[in-house]
């Protein structure tokens, strides 16, 4: 069993910038693909990045050019760094551990989630 618990959320002003972090205990961290999804008050959850086991990133479209995604193997943390933040960027974020090397964007995929932290934009 993998657990995984989020943190780094927050308030923060449009424009600003927030780190969330992902630490995940358990079995082999480094084979998984890690991804964060997020979702907003009245909306299904949706795709924001994910990480391959061997390090590539993948992201939403939304999100592209703003967010980075990363992984320190040593640490089992995968991290997610949101630069120009908006205020439709205002959800409740989660991570997620699959246990195939990549996972893409569809989160029956993943195995394994995190309780969620809450970002919140204002403008």
């Amino acid at each position: 069993q993998v657990q995984l618990v989020e943190s780094g959320g927050g308030l923060v002003q449009a424009g600003g910038s927030l780190r969330l972090s992902c630490a995940a205990s358990g079995r082999t961290f480094t084979k998984y693909a890690m991804g964060w999804f997020r979702q907003a008050p009245g909306k299904e959850r949706e795709f924001v990045a994910v990480i391959s086991s061997g390090g590539v990133g993948l992201y939403a479209d939304s999100v592209k050019g703003r967010f980075t995604i990363s992984r320190d193997n040593a640490k089992n943390t995968v991290y997610l760094q949101m630069n120009s933040l908006k205020p439709e960027d205002t959800a409740v974020y989660y991570c997620a551990a699959s246990e195939l090397p990549m996972a893409g964007a569809t989160g029956r995929r993943y195995d394994y989630w995190g309780q969620g932290t809450q970002v919140t934009v204002s403008s």
